[in-house]
């Protein structure tokens, strides 16, 4: 009975966005997340046009959002820390819960996942979710490594590989350090942490900013160690892509995001922006997902994520602009004047 109510309520709302045929949608998201068959098959259900933007890191997301403040797109695909900085700044808007039907073929651990939802408002719907670990190439290395601290192990200089943006990285060397909370770098912390980033940049690592890229560093380059920004979803491609690698959680644990749509405050059509994180909620898009990244969906159960006791689900960090600034120069290998 349930599921014909639910049905019904899916009918309904895909008829309604019929009849507003001609629409123009514009979503900003994560590689993997838009394909054009899922983009496709909305278009054909709404009669809308979708313009999908892709970003690589958080950094950029927050440039692109921030820019004419959520005025440039409609819906987000974020992480629950970066989401918490949109709440902050009011450039997302509550969802109408009534208008996303699929929500209800969600996990129900899903329905109450903390930073989703603030002053008894709504912000997102969880669509995926990995943890960063370590990915070693079985060629190069042997045994499976233990800690993070690889990375700055002088054996692998110029063989291993990071992600770009700044606000992982920093987590990640705090944790690695046990500083404490890894979001929340205090002052007296902070120093120490550049220095050690410092020497993480001096072992000559290479850098990717999508899980595309990721692939094409293992193909040009002997990497030893790549710190897995992606997850799972990293891991799926580089197999795919015929290269022997292992994935491990370090002892000291590894950094977890979990990514939502949002709705955000520049949206032109509410019903429309609606219409596409609930089509994005669908079992259908979540066995997509899935089958073609290795990436957990939100309506079956996952084995991971792997190592529970050791996962660190991002949090907002101190001060991402003060992140962003000195890992800018960190890879520019200016040291002058850092403090």
């Amino acid at each position: 009975m349930q599921l014909v109510k639910l049905t019904l309520l899916t009918v309904i709302a895909a008829c309604s966005l019929l009849a507003e045929a001609e629409g123009r949608l514009r979503v900003l998201a994560w590689p993997g997340y838009a394909d054009p068959d899922v983009v496709s098959a909305f278009e054909q259900q709404t009669g809308a046009k979708v313009d999908v933007t892709f970003v690589d890191t958080d950094d950029a997301l927050w440039e692109k959002v921030r820019l004419h403040d959520g005025q440039d797109f409609d819906v987000v695909a974020v992480n629950t820390a970066e989401l918490q900085r949109l709440i902050d700044f009011e450039l997302v808007q509550a969802l109408p819960l009534a208008q996303i039907p699929n929500i209800q073929q969600q996990l129900k651990r899903f329905h109450q996942v903390k930073g989703i939802s603030r002053a008894g408002s709504r912000y997102a719907v969880p669509f995926t979710f990995s943890e960063m670990g370590l990915i070693y190439n079985k060629r190069l290395i042997s045994t499976p490594p233990t800690s993070m601290a690889a990375l700055w192990d002088k054996q692998y200089q110029g063989r291993i590989a990071l992600h770009e943006g700044s606000p992982h990285n920093f987590s990640l060397t705090a944790l690695v350090m046990g500083t404490g909370n890894p979001f929340q770098i205090s002052q007296a912390q902070f120093p120490r942490v550049v220095n050690r980033l410092v020497a993480l940049r001096a072992n000559r690592p290479h850098f990717y900013s999508s899980p595309d890229d990721a692939v094409t560093l293992f193909r040009n380059h002997d990497i030893a160690l790549m710190f897995g920004n992606f997850g799972s979803q990293q891991v799926r491609l580089l197999k795919k892509a015929g290269f022997d690698v292992g994935y491990v959680i370090p002892k000291e644990g590894a950094l977890a995001w979990l990514d939502c749509w949002a709705m955000l405050r520049g949206a032109s059509d509410r019903n429309l922006a609606a219409a596409w994180i609930n089509h994005m909620s669908s079992v259908e898009v979540g066995h997509i997902l899935t089958e073609r990244q290795g990436l957990a969906n939100t309506q079956e159960p996952w084995p991971g994520i792997r190592d529970k006791d050791r996962i660190v689900w991002l949090q907002p960090v101190e001060n991402s602009e003060q992140r962003n600034r000195y890992w800018a120069r960190i890879l520019s290998g200016s040291r002058k004047g850092m403090f």
